[in-house]
């Protein structure tokens, strides 16, 4: 049992680490950010902050809004039939238990950051640094964002508070979760797109990699599941066979 649960806590920060690395590397790019970190992602850059701290901030926002909306949820009569919060203090508990996760995974990517160069600049004059060079390394930033997420998701222990707000805000509006994840992604967007515009006079973060990050991250969850689930739940312990 113990040796179930040390493997599932290493693929679940393997996940991380790769899932660190793909949404550092898709900002590398310089193509355009995934629409979950666009925000923290605009403002660092008008404020000239750091890329990792403004996303812990941000990521504390939703488990803020998660701990508020699943506090409205408990308070539901039992027949509204809606979700319902059953057990407040565990859920509070379960959404705080995202800060130190969101710390750890905002350690990784300033850990990242610093290491990555910036294609566009850093690497000019080479194949990396080329428009080409650049869309290789996105996709390759898009498959390790989808093998990362999915890998730490199916560890099943604690969420990443970008999963953990879509999940909150499709149990209290009583939808399906994937139609509530374009409406985030949309969401987070145009704020983006508000801020940088008021703040900096241009768009920031915005591009052909938001567009394929909200493509292809999923698609690739979808598959790495459909061709690996059993063996990695099998490999970390999660079921015997």
């Amino acid at each position: 049992m113990e040796k179930s649960k040390i493997c599932r806590v290493i693929f679940y920060l393997a996940g991380l680490l790769l899932l660190a690395l793909g949404i550092t590397l898709n900002t590398k790019t310089g193509l355009g950010v995934s629409p979950i970190i666009s925000v923290a992602f605009s403002v660092s850059e008008i404020l000239h902050a750091n890329f990792g701290d403004i996303t812990f901030l941000w990521y504390t926002v939703f488990v803020l809004a998660e701990i508020l909306l699943h506090t409205a949820m408990s308070k539901r009569s039992e027949g509204s039939g809606k979700f319902r919060v059953t057990d407040l203090k565990r859920t509070i508990v379960a959404d705080a238990l995202q800060l130190p996760l969101c710390l750890v995974f905002t350690r990784f990517m300033n850990l990242f950051s610093a290491v990555v160069p910036e294609l566009e600049t850093d690497c000019a004059g080479t194949f990396a640094g080329s428009f080409a060079g650049r869309l290789l390394f996105l996709v390759l930033a898009i498959i390790l964002t989808g093998v990362g997420a999915v890998w730490s998701l199916d560890m099943r222990l604690v969420p990443n508070p970008g999963d953990g707000i879509v999940q909150a805000l499709g149990d209290f509006f009583g939808r399906d979760v994937g139609f509530v994840k374009n409406c985030f992604d949309g969401f987070n967007i145009s704020l983006t797109v508000g801020v940088s515009l008021i703040f900096a006079g241009r768009v920031i973060g915005i591009g052909i990699g938001t567009v394929l990050a909200v493509i292809g991250v999923g698609r690739v969850m979808a598959l790495f599941n459909y061709l690996f689930l059993q063996k990695v739940n099998r490999a970390a312990g999660l079921f015997e066979g």
